[in-house]
């Protein structure tokens, strides 16, 4: 298996100004599953082709295993990848999609085909070997690509946005399977996603980056939930996204729409020793619950989302412009959600509340 370091790594294209990838710096352990994730444009895919071979590091080194690679060809990297449109041979069957790299490796046909079914048995595509791949389900093809990386035992597993071109129930069910056969292999993984609710269901850690190849935060995914290091990665992570707003200081929290939202001892410490009167404050939509003393905030409903067990309410806070298209949104039972045009009161658990300077974006406390 194989560590992976980017050390100062940055990527400046011809002629552009600025870096798409901007002196990264991440550590993924032997055998770990790391999923970079973050907007278009944050430089994700730039730093895994990096990784890959496939594009300059203008500055910094890559290293694998501590061996810097960075001016190394592709295929000195013992690394293998699975892109977003399968790159799949159509006029060879499964089988020699399989093993084709392993053919140009000149590795004989008996230990091809001893390595393609081993692969194809870990992939529930023994029935599809001799097919063509447009005889293949979208699902059916993106296995043949993982397949075609497996057969190679690489100490790598680069994978390139490789759930997006399916529909939502194959994209669930194909992200459950990839996790589970990483964790089955134990090869370290680097997994490229714009799409978060994957970041946090796949990865054994996450790391965020921003327009310009910033990275902002690196860890597991329950951490970046509960503890965001910045109001970016807070308003990133999590669907729908946290309500961040711009809240005045008073004594012992922060008022917003007329509420005063306690903060704990540490935030109130931190807040004084930045000299702030006002904080970026934020509060998840699963964090509320109904008032029961009628104290709280007050939440003119204008949209409501039934999902089912779940159901998101979108509305205004006391002094929001109507017209406008910023909503707070709250999660209720789905079984009794308010309606369109009511006005109600709700609180949110105590702890739960996240506090962030309205200048740096970094947390506070």
């Amino acid at each position: 298996m194989a560590t992976v370091d980017f050390v100062n790594a940055s990527r400046i294209y011809p002629g552009a100004t600025v870096p798409s990838v901007n002196k990264l710096n991440l550590n993924i352990g032997d055998g770990e599953f790391m999923v970079l994730v973050g907007p278009s444009g944050s430089g994700k895919s730039t730093a895994l082709r990096m990784l890959a071979g496939l594009e300059d590091v203008n500055e910094g080194a890559i290293m694998i295993n501590g061996v810097d690679v960075s001016r190394k060809p592709p295929k000195e990297r013992d690394i293998a990848m699975v892109f977003q449109n399968y790159a799949l041979y159509p006029h060879m069957s499964v089988a020699e999609n399989m093993g084709f790299a392993l053919k140009l490796a000149g590795v004989s046909k008996e230990e091809r085909a001893t390595k393609v079914r081993e692969a194809a048995k870990l992939l529930d595509l023994e029935q599809y070997l001799e097919r063509k791949p447009k005889a293949l389900s979208g699902g059916q093809r993106q296995r043949v690509a993982m397949g075609r990386a497996i057969v190679r035992s690489p100490s790598v597993f680069l994978m390139d946005e490789p759930l997006s071109n399916l529909d939502a129930k194959l994209r669930v069910e194909t992200r459950a399977n990839i996790a589970a056969l990483q964790a089955r292999l134990g090869t370290t993984t680097l997994y490229v996603t714009h799409d978060q609710v994957e970041a946090m269901t796949m990865g054994h850690r996450v790391a965020i980056l921003k327009e310009g190849g910033f990275l902002q935060q690196v860890d597991t995914p329950r951490n970046l939930y509960d503890r965001p290091g910045n109001a970016f990665v807070a308003g990133f992570i999590g669907s729908p996204a946290m309500n961040l707003r711009t809240a005045r200081v008073v004594s012992g929290g922060a008022e917003l729409g007329g509420w005063t939202v306690p903060l704990s001892p540490e935030v109130m410490s931190a807040i004084q020793k930045d000299g702030l009167n006002q904080i970026t404050l934020g509060i998840r939509p699963e964090s509320f619950h109904m008032s029961q003393s009628g104290q709280g905030l007050t939440l003119t409903v204008n949209l409501v989302e039934e999902l089912g067990a779940d159901a998101f309410v979108y509305g205004n806070l006391p002094g929001d412009d109507p017209l406008s298209d910023r909503h707070f949104v709250v999660r209720f039972d789905g079984r009794v959600p308010p309606r369109l045009g009511d006005t109600i009161t709700v609180e949110a658990r105590q702890g739960e509340e996240h506090a962030f300077n309205p200048e740096t974006g970094e947390r506070l406390g």
